[in-house]
């Protein structure tokens, strides 16, 4: 399952190197890996089907919890199939929808490392492991929502996704590592084992909370729901893949991969029950104002997306395999309906449902896709797979546990189903019927690569309606194992009687059919909706997040305003500050007066050259004058080395004290005499700081030497110095292995500095045209 994770990562990296040839003649084997993917996934599925699953582990970072566990089950698999099967479609789709685009190679590149980053995911069973594959999605897709770069709305679009997303998944990291914590294991399979252990600590809301936060973001649950909107900038290629069925689902994937660790606790399902109620009304009324296709397909998803989470929430076998079955029905018309309206796009210039119609007489393959996956969506009868998916939403709603709820559930559910039912028509129906614009009659069918895809995808969902044991034995298994936990013998089929439920799914489609007809979207009551948007989530957060720049930006001029002497101030005193509350929470310090020794003369002359030489720098007129005066306090630390025991210490001192003093002289024996520019103000403010970090720092040695003395540390490292690192001196031994990383960084760090400085002395800046 590792190479299955990598190999898109891999075809990615071989496109920087060979993206020219992927461009002409190449470009015929971009499909094949996520075809061979999805085959490889399909014949996996008669073993998933029997309750089995797939583990691989290899050991990464052990010590910490991180390795490389993969766990293929039902729900996993599910969700492969769909990344590598809508995506093979999509390939063959997108390189026709881009072909002669100069970023050809460029694209492929991102959606491949999508690809990856989708499958880990899905198929991660380690929790820091699954993190990492999370936030690789949100990069990713940041890179393709913005993959037109010269338009300024994209690139914006593209921030907006990544900042959301990206601010999720840091809660979600947070919500990751205290479930490790708490369950002692950081693999995702053995949580289940732990689930009363969870359920019952004290910070499982705490966990619930932060695992919503990233799950919300990333299928854009209200109120975070509007950064998906603004990644229809994007090319179609990339709306139809990562907004149907890869990328908006990750957060459907994660609450339904933690329902049964998480899940049937009051907390989660009535969280879930509310954000995704109302987001898939929010959503749902919002579609039937929009003209643009993109924008209706991308409301309209986000109400499917709210559906989802509120089938979670409804947490009753029924609502798992319905969100199970939805979850396939949604990505085969959503991504239809995506590719549909990219060929509309690309063949007319314009995604205006006002001025598209008739368009069945020059695109009629297209117009048969669009058509079949809007009936689909609306759950036409003993036709389509939707319609299957529509009755186990309401059986679902139908059979709450607490009857008081059971119609306002169901209600909510039929308003949103009717609202989706028109906006599935306006997008997949609307274009195509009518008479035929003057202006589009040259239109004229794409590549067969453009639209067999849709139609293909438009196809299986009229299959899997007509015989939904294609497919349903193996959903309801994933719903039963994966998500709820225990075995079903439920299966799918097409006729349940003439029965509530049946009624609910003829009255939303007629009801949907009648608000299609009678509803007439247009600019005028699309800029009446949006005078609202004042109060909008978008604003709201927006808002917070300008306050957020504007502190930081007020911050940045307060702290970082570029001089040196105020860094030094602030860092003195916030040590200062540290210090001091130290010290006042330790409480009185005890020494022994009696039990000092007299200093010997040598010792009081060090001292005093000491305070004669800082003396002499800090008053200092030269700058030569104020670096030998240092180089003096240098050497008389080396002299109290040496008087000290610590001649090692001492020869280091002394060399690095006297190289930094032929450099110093080197660097400014050239420069001017220094130009006093310090009020007196200043200069007595500088004093008292130093004087008070010299009476914390002499407070602090005398804490210390008052404190009796524990050898446990030492003595650590004198029994283990040759022992573990077969070394003789223990401050080598300290330095190079029990501090190696630590000494790795710092050597990163003058490196980098070197670097900086190599860079400042090659700068070589152009003369203005003025000059």
């Amino acid at each position: 399952m590792l190479l299955t994770v990598l190999s898109g990562l891999i075809f990615s990296i071989v496109l920087i190197f060979f993206g020219r040839q992927f461009k002409a003649k190449w470009s015929i084997l971009l499909p094949i890996l996520p075809t061979l993917l999805f085959l490889y996934f399909s014949t996996q599925i008669p073993i998933i089907s029997t309750g089995k699953s797939l583990v691989q582990h290899i050991d990464w970072v052990p010590t910490l919890g991180v390795n490389f566990d993969f766990h293929l089950d039902g729900l996993s698999l599910l969700f492969s199939l769909l990344i590598t099967g809508i995506g093979a479609c999509i390939f063959f789709y997108g390189r026709a929808y881009l072909k002669g685009h100069p970023y050809f190679d460029r694209f492929f590149g991102y959606l491949l490392l999508f690809m990856s980053a989708m499958l880990g995911v899905v198929l991660s069973d380690n929790l820091l492991l699954l993190f990492v594959f999370w936030e690789l999605t949100s990069i990713s897709s940041f890179f393709l929502i913005g993959f037109n770069n010269d338009n300024a709305d994209s690139r914006k679009s593209a921030l907006t996704a990544l900042s959301i997303t990206g601010f999720g998944g840091f809660f979600l990291l947070l919500a990751l590592v205290l479930v490790g914590n708490i369950a002692g294991t950081y693999t995702i399979s053995e949580l289940i084992d732990q689930r009363n252990l969870i359920l019952n600590h004290q910070q499982y809301p705490l966990i619930i909370g932060l695992l919503f936060v990233g799950a919300f973001t990333k299928s854009a649950q209200f109120p975070f729901h509007f950064w998906l909107p603004g990644a229809m900038k994007a090319p179609t290629p990339v709306s139809a893949y990562l907004h149907s069925a890869t990328m908006v689902k990750a957060g459907i994937y994660l609450l339904a991969r933690f329902t049964p660790v998480l899940g049937g606790h009051e907390y989660w399902n009535t969280t879930l029950l509310f954000v995704g109620g109302i987001t898939m009304l929010y959503a749902s009324i919002h579609s039937l104002f929009r003209i643009d296709m993109k924008a209706i397909l991308a409301y309209s998803t986000i109400s499917a997306l709210g559906v989802l989470t509120f089938l979670l929430g409804v947490g009753t076998l029924e609502a798992m395999i319905a969100a199970a079955v939805f979850i396939l029905v949604h990505a085969l018309y959503k991504a239809t309906l995506f590719m549909v309206t990219g060929i509309v796009d690309h063949e007319t210039h314009t995604r205006d449902i006002t001025v598209l119609s008739g368009l069945r007489k020059v695109l009629g393959p297209v117009a048969v896709a669009g058509i079949l996956a809007a009936l689909s969506s609306a759950g036409f009868p003993f036709l389509t797979f939707g319609f299957i998916g529509k009755d186990l939403i309401y059986e679902a709603t139908l059979n709450y546990n607490l009857p008081e709820w059971v119609w306002i559930l169901t209600g909510a559910a039929v308003m949103t189903n009717v609202g989706l039912v028109a906006a599935g028509f306006m997008a997949g129906i609307k274009p195509f019927i009518g008479e035929l614009p003057q202006a589009f009659e040259k239109v004229h069918l794409p590549y067969k690569s453009m639209w067999i895809p849709p139609l293909l995808l438009a196809l299986l969902g009229i299959v899997f309606g007509l015989l939904p044991a294609v497919a349903g034995d193996f959903i309801t298994n994933a719903a039963s194992n994966a998500i709820w936990g225990n075995d079903t013998s439920a299966h799918l089929k097409i006729w349940h009687g003439f029965n509530t439920v049946f009624i609910l799914s003829l009255v939303t489609l007629v009801l949907g059919t009648i608000v299609f007809l009678i509803n007439k979207p247009s600019q005028a009551k699309l800029q009446a909706v949006e005078k609202l948007n004042s109060i909008s989530p978008q604003r709201i957060i927006t808002g917070y997040a300008n306050d957020i720049i504007r502190f930081g930006q007020w911050y940045t001029n307060i702290f970082h305003n570029g001089y040196l002497r105020s860094y030094h101030l602030k860092i003195i005193l916030f040590a200062e500050a540290l210090l001091a509350y130290r010290l006042w929470l330790s409480g009185p310090s005890k020494l022994d007066v009696w039990s000092l020794t007299y200093p010997d003369m040598y010792e009081v002359a060090i001292v005093l050259i000491l305070i004669g030489a800082v003396y002499i720098v800090v008053t200092a007129a030269s700058r030569l004058t104020a670096v030998v005066a240092m180089s003096v306090i240098g050497y008389c630390i080396c002299l109290i080395f040496v008087i000290y025991s610590a001649p090692d210490l001492a020869m280091t001192q002394f060399t690095i004290d006297t190289l930094t003093t032929v450099l110093f002289v080197l660097v400014l024996y050239k420069l001017p005499p220094f130009v006093n520019l310090t009020s007196n103000t200043v200069l007595v403010r500088d004093a008292l700081v130093a004087a008070g970090f010299g009476i914390i720092l002499s407070l602090v040695a005398f804490k210390v030497w008052s404190e009796p003395i524990s050898t446990e540390i030492s003595d650590f490292y004198g029994e283990n110095a040759y022992l573990l690192a077969k070394g003789k001196n223990v401050v080598n031994v300290i330095l190079v292995d029990f501090r190696g990383i630590d000494t790795m960084f710092e050597t990163v760090v003058l490196s980098i500095a070197a670097l900086g400085v190599y860079s400042l002395i090659r700068l070589r800046l152009k003369s203005s045209e003025k000059e």
